[in-house]
């Protein structure tokens, strides 16, 4: 005979009904511990004097619901999830299952069948993974040793969230610029500079690169003052691209403490800078998204190099945007139009201080470069002039003396032709004649040096 097995509901509502069909609980005390009406009462009795204890069993048990997965896609979502998108969360794993596999599983969903076989979101609350421990050890604790390791692989932790703060009033008013550093792609880690508009929570910009420098940030710069125009204020963390730190024997390499907020001022961009990583939490976990999502994406499209992850991080970047920012109501935007791309140029340039050596030379870069002027003649200066070489954004070189800009043309090692052998060839055509910045250009070395020294002097006086 089978045995039958009851809910402690069911195992409940049989013991009552039992009780008044042997006439030692009356239908009315039946009735209000059930909650029902003493008519109900005489349908149960009827009921469990014709099939006994089985009369108590839901309907329904035992039986699939008609929306229910089967147990073949149950296993395709599992393998999918676990093969394909391991290192996704829940929903956005759910997102790319309908969009790249044809398979339409909810979120919620996704969950409750992963949760079935131990396996939990990369971005799991505390209080799920520790359920999910507990569970883990009582059956580790009665499983024999073979599954013991198996239990013992499962056993997760998971990162904790910043606390927040409210949004910032108007769209450009505080732009949250930071680098965070992760195995992106391929099997080296790279940084990824970002900044994200603290009142949508929109990826402005976006860029990778080896390292967290000037060049990554100038680049983020780059893609506000194109796309979006002149924000109100940014906020970043300490480093010394923004924030200046006394260094015992800077070289001229190394002297890129002051550039940015040179630029930011040029641009008229107020600059903060904070220690505290939650006084910009927008972007701190916003890098948490991103390390969820990018990875993913990033590995899916086969992405295995710095040039390539650029190249698509614009479009990757629009659909996290699409899925995650507020939107924007333009009216309340600060944004002030962008200046000229030619300014926008001179504005995001690498400053080195440098001095004209005995061959009326300046060297840069472990090159050596003669100045001339915009007829493209050359230019001899004293011997241990100094002077400011300015590399734009595109990579043209300059030098600057007194607010006089030359261009700098490298002195190849060996000469291009011979006198004796190349004559066609040296006198073939005419020089092109090169552009000199005007006399207002941003980086002129006195407006810089008198910058520099006022932001070194405020730096002294502040500590």
């Amino acid at each position: 005979m089978k045995k039958i097995e009851l809910t402690e509901k069911e195992q409940e509502r049989y013991e009552i009904i039992k009780a008044v069909s042997e006439g030692r609980k009356s239908k009315e005390r039946a009735s209000v511990e059930l909650g029902v009406t003493k008519r109900q009462i005489n349908r149960l009795i009827s009921k469990y004097e014709k099939e006994g204890k089985a009369a108590f069993i839901h309907g329904n048990k035992e039986r699939k619901p008609k929306h229910a997965f089967s147990d073949e896609t149950k296993e395709k979502i599992i393998n999918l999830y676990n093969q394909k998108y391991y290192d996704a969360n829940f929903s956005h794993a759910s997102e790319l299952m309908k969009n790249s596999d044809g398979v339409t599983v909810s979120s919620s969903a996704l969950r409750k069948i992963m949760l079935s076989v131990d396996v939990i979101s990369p971005k799991a609350h505390r209080s799920t993974v520790k359920n999910l421990k507990k569970r883990l050890k009582t059956r580790q604790a009665e499983a024999p040793k073979k599954e013991q390791r198996i239990i013992e692989s499962k056993l997760l932790a998971v990162e904790q969230a910043h606390s927040r703060r409210p949004r910032a009033a108007y769209y450009g008013e505080l732009i949250q610029m930071d680098a965070s550093v992760h195995n992106w792609f391929g099997n080296e880690k790279s940084y990824l500079h970002i900044a994200i508009d603290d009142y949508s929570g929109e990826i402005v910009a976006a860029y990778f690169d080896k390292e967290e420098t000037l060049s990554g940030y100038y680049n983020l710069l780059y893609q506000i003052l194109t796309t979006k125009g002149i924000p109100f204020k940014f906020l970043t963390d300490r480093r010394t691209i923004f924030d200046y730190k006394r260094k015992s024997s800077p070289s001229d390499d190394d002297d890129v403490i002051t550039q940015f907020g040179f630029a930011c001022k040029t641009l008229g961009i107020e600059l903060q800078s904070t220690s505290v990583p939650q006084a910009k939490g927008r972007v701190e976990r916003q890098f948490g998204t991103l390390q969820s999502r990018l990875v993913t994406e990033l590995r899916l499209a086969g992405i295995t190099n710095i040039k390539a992850a650029n190249d698509v991080l614009p479009m990757l970047i629009q659909n996290i945007n699409d899925r995650f920012s507020l939107s924007v109501d333009y009216t309340k935007s600060v944004f002030e139009i962008q200046p000229s791309l030619e300014k926008i140029d001179q504005i995001l340039s690498v400053l080195s201080e440098r001095v004209v050596d005995r061959g009326e030379c300046v060297s840069y870069e472990n090159k050596h470069y003669r100045l001339l002027d915009e007829k493209n003649n050359q230019i001899n200066l004293r011997p241990g002039t100094k002077g400011l070489v300015a590399k734009t954004f595109s990579g043209n070189l300059y030098f600057s003396v007194d607010d006089v800009s030359y261009v700098l043309e490298e002195i190849p090692v060996h000469s291009l032709f011979s006198d004796e052998f190349d004559v066609e060839k040296s006198s073939e055509s005419n020089p092109v004649q090169k552009h000199i910045p005007s006399k207002n250009h941003p980086w002129r070395n006195n407006k810089f040096f008198d910058y520099k020294r006022k932001f070194v002097a405020k730096y002294y006086l502040e500590v």
